[in-house]
C-alpha cells in the first residue's frame, strides 16, 4: 500500500475541501423572498435561471408589508426582490448588502375583464372613474404596495368609500385574474403584469394622469452564506433572456 508523507496528505485534502467547496457554490440552493406580484413571472425565470447557473432557487412570494416585517424581524433569505416601498425600510436596509441594489423592472397599472366581456371606457380620469361607479364588483390586494396606490388613485376620483363598500380583497396577486374569469368580480385592477392571464382580457392601461410605475428592485442579505450565488441571481435578472421574459410579462426592465 502506498504510503504518503503528512505535506502531500495535507496537500490532498486541501485540494478536496476546495473541490467540495466550488461544488457546494455551483449548487447553491438560495431563499429568495420576491414581491406577489411577481409570481407568474418566475414560472418563467427560474427555470432558466437555475438551468444557467445550476443553483436552485427557494422562493417565498410575499405582499409589501409582510416582506418589510419578515425581513425586518431577521428572516432568513438570501436574495430579496419586491417593490422599492420595501428598500425604503430601515430595517431592511441595515440588513441589506450596501450598494448592491439594482433596479430589476418597472410596471404600471391596468383594469381587466373577463374574457368576451364588453371593455369600458377608461381612457380618461372621468372615464375610469363612471366604469369603477358602474362595476358591481372589483379585485385587487389592498395589503400592498400597489393596492395602496390603487386605494390612493380611488381617494383621488373621490370614489374611496364607494369602493370599499365593492371590493372583493384577494390575498395574492395572482389570483385577480382567476377571480375575474370566474365572474367573482366584474373587474381586476392592479399592475399590468399580473393581469395577463387566461380567461381575461385586458380593458387597459390607467389613464395617463393617473398611471405610475411600481419600481422592483433587487438586493442581497449581507450576511449571505451563498452571497456570490446571490450576486448571480441578482446578476442574472439583467441578462438579455431576463429582459425578454420581463419584456414578455408586460414589465420594463431596469
Amino acid at each position: 500500500m502506498k504510503r504518503f508523507s503528512p505535506v502531500k496528505v495535507a496537500s490532498i485534502l486541501g485540494v478536496v475541501l476546495a473541490m467540495s467547496s466550488s461544488a457546494d457554490l455551483r449548487a447553491a440552493e438560495l431563499s429568495v423572498i420576491a414581491g406577489g406580484s411577481l409570481a407568474p413571472l418566475f414560472k418563467t425565470l427560474r427555470p432558466q435561471f437555475e438551468k444557467a447557473s445550476g443553483h436552485k432557487l427557494s422562493i417565498h412570494f410575499d405582499s409589501t408589508p409582510s416582506i418589510i416585517a419578515n425581513v425586518g424581524s431577521g428572516g432568513r433569505f438570501d436574495a430579496v426582490i419586491a417593490p422599492i416601498d420595501v428598500f425604503k425600510d430601515a430595517g431592511v436596509k441595515a440588513r441589506l448588502a450596501a450598494g448592491k441594489t439594482v433596479e430589476i423592472a418597472r410596471v404600471g397599472y391596468g383594469v381587466i375583464v373577463r374574457a368576451g366581456a364588453p371593455k369600458p371606457d377608461i381612457s380618461t380620469p372621468e372615464a375610469l372613474k363612471q366604469t369603477l361607479l358602474a362595476a358591481p364588483s372589483i379585485a385587487f390586494v389592498q395589503a400592498s404596495a400597489a393596492g395602496a396606490y390603487i386605494t390612493s388613485v380611488f381617494e383621488k376620483l373621490g370614489i374611496d368609500k364607494q369602493m370599499a363598500a365593492k371590493t372583493k380583497q384577494e390575498s395574492a396577486p395572482v389570483k385577480i385574474a382567476p377571480a375575474v374569469a370566474s365572474g367573482r368580480a366584474a373587474l381586476g385592477v392592479f399592475l399590468m403584469n399580473v393581469l395577463v392571464a387566461p380567461g381575461v382580457e385586458l380593458v387597459g392601461p390607467f389613464p395617463a394622469e393617473l398611471q405610475q410605475e411600481l419600481v422592483f428592485t433587487a438586493g442581497t442579505n449581507t450576511d449571505s452564506k451563498v452571497a456570490d450565488a446571490a450576486k448571480a441571481l441578482i446578476d442574472y435578472l439583467q441578462t438579455p433572456e431576463a429582459k425578454a421574459a420581463l419584456k414578455a410579462a408586460g414589465m420594463t426592465p431596469g
